[in-house]
């Protein structure tokens, strides 16, 4: 049969154009679809949250890549470990941040930590509330709606701006005592918190029973009626065995302002950041554990802020490294827990301008370091120059011989290992004596110096800080390694972006919670509003520029 002569047929007959052109084109609309379909089953297995999972945000006040080195090369040192020896929280390096506030190009910590909660930037001083001053809903409080568990773990008072951040919303940080309130459910939400731990009874207690209340209310009290387990010492804390013994809600409060610089620190009185941090974990855990739901814990290493601010680099590296025990208590926890868990750990901002080397005289500077001066500190500059005060009040010395010679035996010698002191660096000291937050950075300078520790500034820089993380989860891991910078964590962010990676990490919205925190009392007050700025550099200055009570109480 000839060509010409063959049935019809559209298997041997050749396409017209039309026919090919509608051919390849609904063959391109197929193969999109099943690519968009492809994508979004790929988008909802990445981002289908799980049944159950816990989240530990950590929080390294102050710390910027400087403090790492600074605390490598100590621990080293101290330990006479190789120079390829690490610290734990290095091996989990994913990406870094950049700090900035609304107001500044220079965060302080309430911008900072409310960058991290609410997912948005404000300005400095802000606590939880967006730059026109109203209150935004925090991750803690939209997991805590949704039924998990959660906690507040810090070296600093509960009540300072990063712990605040998370669970209260005040124009202004320096309003401790309603933050105080609202962490215990003075707010429209309730009690949003099941674990405290940390230090600032102040702002708890009226001034009447030891506190610094401006009002008369007794907040431990109140909180004990509320069916609140309360410790507040050594013992207390013990009692919890590890978190094993812990009924919660838990209110912890184990020292009048903030816990004691961890070199200052006397262990027989106030438990480690590690200790609380491991106390909390399986406090939470043994909570949830027939839950659905998981915890969220807030950790805070926060006094390497304070030390950044007193160019106390003795003080600092111990903070830091007492950080790094807690995050590997965290590790351990993760590695040993079937529920899907994951840590992540910034800081949220640089403070005192770090460098680990420093020129000292005129001439081209040497390229020298010695961390093992910082070595030879066996207390902070914030508690020595406390004891040089309290011994030159307490009238001991019969002379001014006797007093330069326990400057010079007792401070110098002893307590910094310093002997190669001049007649000046003496005659100094005994000059600043009743002056305590000048006497402090004195001291602290004296070890800078001979350890070549440099300085640019007693506040906050804007140097990017680094973020680190770490799961249990395959799933978490590939969103942590995501270069999208609303979906993952690798490379360089905004601080803000951490916290949207934790608000899709588990499917709140933040939003919704917005408009539940509307309502809350959160101005000063007209007077005080009138005076913001005096009472923040007032209520700044009296954290950051001596705080000599805090290696007492």
């Amino acid at each position: 049969m000839s060509e010409k002569n063959q049935p019809f047929s559209v298997y041997n007959r050749a396409p017209s154009r039309w026919t090919s052109y509608v051919f390849n084109h609904f063959t391109l609309i197929g193969v999109l679809v099943l690519y968009i379909l492809s994508s979004h089953l790929d988008i909802s297995f990445h981002q289908a949250a799980p049944k159950k999972q816990n989240v530990i945000f950590m929080v390294t006040d102050g710390m910027g890549p400087a403090s790492l080195s600074l605390a490598r090369s100590f621990r080293q040192h101290r330990d006479n470990l190789p120079i390829g020896d690490i610290l734990a929280l290095d091996k989990f390096l994913v990406g870094s941040s950049r700090t900035r506030s609304s107001s500044s190009l220079v965060t302080d910590s309430a911008a900072g930590a409310t960058a991290f909660s609410c997912g948005l930037k404000s300005y400095n001083g802000a606590i939880g509330v967006d730059p026109n001053k109203n209150p935004c809903g925090t991750i803690l409080e939209a997991l805590k709606l949704q039924g998990w568990h959660t906690g507040l773990v810090v070296t600093t008072r509960i009540t300072d701006a990063t712990p605040a951040a998370f669970s209260s919303h005040v124009d202004y940080r320096f309003q401790e005592d309603l933050i105080a309130e609202q962490q215990l459910g003075g707010y429209p939400l309730g009690r949003m918190v099941d674990l405290i731990l940390g230090g600032g009874r102040c702002h708890f207690l009226p001034q009447s029973a030891g506190g610094c209340r401006a009002d008369s209310r007794n907040l431990v009290e109140e909180a004990k009626e509320g069916n609140w387990s309360y410790v507040e010492n050594r013992a207390d804390f013990d009692a919890l065995v590890g978190g094993e013994n812990v009924s919660l809600p838990l209110l912890g409060l184990l020292a009048q302002t903030d816990i004691p610089y961890d070199i200052d620190r006397n262990a027989s009185e106030y438990p480690s950041l590690a200790e609380q941090v491991k106390t909390a974990l399986t406090a939470l855990s043994k909570a949830t554990e027939k839950s659905d739901h998981g915890f969220f814990l807030l950790i805070e290493g926060s006094r390497i802020d304070h030390a950044g601010h007193h160019n106390d680099p003795a003080a600092q590296v111990r903070e830091v490294l007492a950080y790094d025990e807690a995050f590997k208590e965290v590790l351990s926890f993760i590695d040993n827990s079937d529920v899907e868990t994951v840590a992540i750990s910034t800081s949220d901002h640089e403070t005192g301008g770090l460098v680990t080397s420093r020129q000292v005289s005129k001439s081209y500077p040497d390229y020298i370091w010695y961390p093992q001066v910082l070595l030879n500190s066996t207390h902070s500059g914030d508690y020595l120059a406390s004891k040089i005060v309290s011994a030159k009040q307490s009238n001991i010395f019969k002379d001014d011989e006797s007093f330069s010679d326990f400057i010079a035996k007792s401070i110098f010698e002893q307590d910094l290992g310093i002997y190669d002191y001049t007649q000046r660096e003496l005659y100094t000291v005994k000059k600043l004596a009743n002056i305590q937050s000048e006497l402090m950075y004195f001291l602290n300078n004296m070890v800078s110096i001979r350890s070549r520790t440099g300085w640019t500034t007693h506040g906050h820089s804007a140097v990017d800080v680094n973020i680190y993380a770490y799961s249990n989860s395959k799933r978490i891991d590939e969103l942590l390694y995501q270069r999208d910078p609303y979906t993952g964590l690798l490379g360089n962010h905004e601080n803000i972006e951490i916290g949207s990676f934790m608000e899709s990490l588990t499917h709140v919205d933040l939003k919704k919670v917005t408009e539940l925190v509307r309502k809350t009392h959160h101005s000063p007050g007209a007077m005080a509003e009138a005076q913001a700025d005096s009472l923040h550099v007032a209520a700044m200055g009296e954290q950051h520029s001596g705080c000599m009570q805090n290696s007492k109480n």
